[in-house]
């Protein structure tokens, strides 16, 4: 994806995930990534410890790396948590370069599950 394209796309992800929270400040990655990891999670839990906020993210994260093979759905646990199995490493390197490879995941994301349109304001 053009780098013009992501920004405009990353910037509707985050306008997006700021109304359904009703913030004031759109969202940092880290706190997109905690939303999906909510989403994926479904659990009614409102109040969560700060381990249990890195796991939503990690969460987050295997779920977007699946459709690339990277991990597999292994299951839920006992408290409805899901878990998944490494099957490939992500051969990103480098900070901005992460940065670049998870925006443009996220953004699939939302498109995939229709929260935004692809190329549409």
């Amino acid at each position: 994806m053009e780098s013009w394209k992501l920004d405009f796309e990353w910037l509707k992800v985050r306008h997006f995930v700021k109304d359904s929270f009703k913030k004031d400040t759109l969202p940092d990655m880290n706190a997109v990534l905690y939303a999906i990891g909510m989403q994926e999670l479904a659990l009614p839990k409102i109040k969560f410890s700060k381990e249990e906020k890195q796991d939503l993210m990690h969460i987050a994260i295997c779920r977007l790396l699946i459709p690339d093979g990277y991990y597999e759905f292994e299951g839920l646990d006992q408290d409805g948590w899901p878990h998944y199995k490494v099957l490939k490493p992500v051969p990103v390197k480098g900070v901005n370069e992460q940065g670049v490879f998870l925006k443009e995941k996220i953004v699939q994301y939302f498109i995939d599950e229709k929260l935004i349109d692809e190329g549409e304001d």
